[in-house]
């Protein structure tokens, strides 16, 4: 069974499952987590944002480092740390352990995940390869879509530290597949960029570390102001060392191809829409709505059920319409639903979110795993994970920077609490933004792919 394609994609949709439930179910349980270790909301946002900063902040390193040491390799490694932390979580004390192990948990996710895309890519070819991520996408939309839900049942029945043990055991069962699956490197390994890696992870840490915190000390707090600075200076560092380095571990030459250009834009925009509705809605429908865990998971099925369904029509659609079409079009959706979407109120129930939810949904699921298919065809087989952490990190930075900036503007509006009176206002007035920024985007990107049809490149 050894290198068998079939123990291959078991193994990898497994263990892709698994990131996004722990994500998504980290959120559900956030109320019940700030009451039992009497957290304060910034202690409590952490829970999520460790690990979607550190999830993108190491991501071009693990995806660079696969691409070296091998992928079977960092794939099993992060597998290994995903669930070791997860079951850590599951027993901390205290508010600080368990955001520290959620940060270790990310960590473990960027490797594993940008380890599982090159797998694939080196395992299935031709049309196999394009069937296979339209499931690596369906897959992804089956852990956003039954994350909250089986998590809310978890809450209910167990209590919240069950929400962290469930993946870290998909782990386990991952992890005694990674001997089965086939190691691949890049032919000429190189030096890993580890000025890149330190200026860009230390970079993002700090921007989010500002939004999160920003609220509690103050935005005018010599440590806010001074973490933003130092991200900013950074950044530019990263970009500067990024352009001097022979085999640098992003390849900013890539984003001189309009083509790649718009694919990032357009993953990022979708997931800076989705994830931080998926974190901030199960604490509005439970805190003002008055659902329960279970009911609040059970309802945002209707934000991510399409993303199960629509990845597998996606080919076939893709055979009729160019690729760029329906990425457009996708994200043009998420804008009307994000809309749409401002009609929530104390009194809502899942009938009355329905609508946008769903739409939101389509917008969502018409692009997953066609994103990522674009995106590794963009780039040599040999930099196949790098490929794929370039655009994992685009949509990794972009969502974990929304998470932080909806949760400021939450804070805010609500004086640290998530709760009326402030809560429905502030949500309002990000799902204005939301709409108002996914659409600009969906403009761009229709920009970006007529330049890059003018020019001659492949648009899809």
């Amino acid at each position: 069974m050894r290198n068998h394609p079939a123990v291959v994609l078991v193994a990898v949709l497994l263990s892709t499952i698994s990131l996004p439930a722990s994500l998504t179910g980290a959120s559900v349980a956030l109320p019940e987590i700030g009451r039992d270790l009497d957290a304060g909301l910034a202690g409590v946002q952490w829970v999520v944002n460790g690990y979607n900063a550190t999830f993108a902040s190491f991501m071009l390193a693990t995806g660079a480092l696969a691409d070296l040491l091998g992928r079977r390799r960092v794939f099993a490694t992060g597998v290994a740390i995903f669930a070791g932390s997860g079951l850590a979580a599951s027993v901390a004390t205290g508010i600080v352990q368990l955001d520290l192990l959620r940060a270790l948990a990310g960590i473990g996710a960027a490797a594993a995940a940008t380890s599982a895309s090159a797998i694939l890519a080196a395992t299935f070819t031709g049309r196999a390869r394009a069937r296979v991520f339209s499931l690596f996408g369906t897959t992804i939309g089956v852990g956003l879509a039954f994350g909250p839900s089986i998590a809310g049942l978890l809450i209910d029945a167990f209590g919240w530290r069950a929400v962290f043990a469930g993946p870290a055991v998909a782990a386990l069962v991952v992890l005694a597949l990674t001997p089965l699956l086939p190691e691949s490197r890049q032919p000429h390994a190189g030096r890993i960029d580890w000025p890149g890696t330190v200026t860009f992870t230390a970079a993002l840490l700090l921007l989010i570390f500002g939004f999160v915190q920003g609220p509690e000390t103050g935005w005018s707090d010599p440590v806010i102001v001074s973490a933003f600075v130092a991200a900013l200076l950074l950044l530019v560092a990263f970009v500067v060392v990024e352009r001097r380095r022979h085999d640098p571990m992003f390849d900013l030459a890539l984003l001189a191809s309009p083509r790649f250009v718009g694919i990032c834009l357009a993953a990022a925009t979708i997931v800076a829409v989705l994830v931080p509705l998926l974190v901030y809605l199960p604490s509005y429908l439970t805190t003002v709505v008055g659902m329960s865990p279970g009911a609040a998971g059970a309802t945002l099925i209707l934000l991510t059920a399409p993303t199960l369904v629509l990845p597998l029509l996606t080919g076939a659609t893709a055979r009729l319409v160019p690729p760029s079409a329906v990425v457009v079009t996708s994200v043009a959706v998420v804008a009307a639903g994000a809309a749409w979407a401002t009609v929530l109120s104390p009194g809502s129930g899942a009938a009355a979110l329905a609508g946008p939810l769903l739409t939101i949904g389509v917008g969502v699921g018409l692009s997953i795993g066609l994103l990522d298919a674009m995106a590794i065809g963009s780039v040599a087989p040999h930099r196949a994970a790098t490929g794929a952490g370039m655009i994992n990190t685009a949509r990794l930075a972009s969502e974990t920077v929304a998470i932080a900036v909806v949760g400021a503007v939450l804070a805010s509006t609500t004086a640290g609490r998530l709760a009326d009176p402030g809560f429905t206002g502030g949500l309002r007035t990000v799902l204005w933004s939301m709409a108002a920024l996914a659409l600009a985007a969906a403009v761009v990107t229709a920009a970006l792919v007529r330049r890059a049809r003018i020019q001659g490149s492949p648009v899809g």
